[in-house]
């Protein structure tokens, strides 16, 4: 998965593929061609998700959407510069690779051994089986929202287990707060807090970034704190 959220830089400006000398005239137009547009990154990974998302639902496999297309059908931004992320029980991978392979999409096995890859297009989708170095359960699909992704239906990460996905995922080799941080503002109210810090407050980095929170009036301090 990538820690994402939400946080990606903007794209850079086109490569310039061609220099030509300013006294060289313009070629003549073709008649009736349309000059090419830059592709739109982030409807390219929504185009993306809802096909996938569509074709897991045909097929009846448990599963939730993750990642920034999440926080964006939670009301989050809509700027995705990554992947697709769903998560699917550990015990149903197979059975899911199965689904994505019979509908003619490539099935990649990286080293990390908590997801498969895949591509659809033209955009990478991970299909995660572990969050946080934890696995994706039952309790946590079950506690989805079915949400409107781009029109499409498709049960989403609740809020809480996103934002716990998210900051659990911090440690001292990855700590990128600034990525999280629009992801929080964007569905704190949506968030049971107090869950979050049981499940992850006590260690150093998720502890930090909660404190972080705090300190920017992002979220209330913690009952008994100044």
């Amino acid at each position: 998965m990538t820690h994402n959220g939400e946080g990606a830089a903007p794209a850079g400006r086109p490569e310039v593929t061609e220099l030509r000398l300013a006294a060289e005239p313009d070629p003549p137009a073709v008649s009736g061609s349309q000059p090419e547009l830059p592709q739109d990154r982030s409807q390219a990974i929504l185009e993306a998700a809802k096909e996938i998302g569509a074709l897991l639902k045909r097929a009846g496999h448990r599963f939730a959407l993750a990642g920034s297309v999440a926080v964006y059908a939670h009301g989050g931004s809509r700027y995705l510069q990554h992947d697709a992320d769903f998560c699917v029980l550990p015990e149903d991978a197979e059975a899911v690779a199965a689904t994505l392979r019979e509908a003619g999409l490539p099935i990649r096995t990286p080293p990390e051994d908590w997801l498969l890859k895949t591509t659809c297009r033209g955009q990478n989708v991970d299909i995660i089986f572990a969050l946080a170095h934890q696995p994706v359960t039952e309790d946590m699909l079950e506690r989805a929202h079915v949400l409107p992704v781009d029109s499409v239906l498709m049960p989403v990460l609740a809020p809480t287990d996103l934002i716990h996905s998210l900051i659990s995922a911090f440690s001292e080799h990855y700590c990128d707060f600034g990525a999280v941080l629009p992801v929080a503002r964007a569905v704190r109210e949506k968030v049971d807090w107090n869950a979050v810090r049981a499940a992850c407050g006590d260690q150093p980095m998720p502890a930090a970034f909660l404190f972080l929170l705090e300190r920017l009036n992002v979220i209330e301090p913690q009952e008994g704190q100044p």
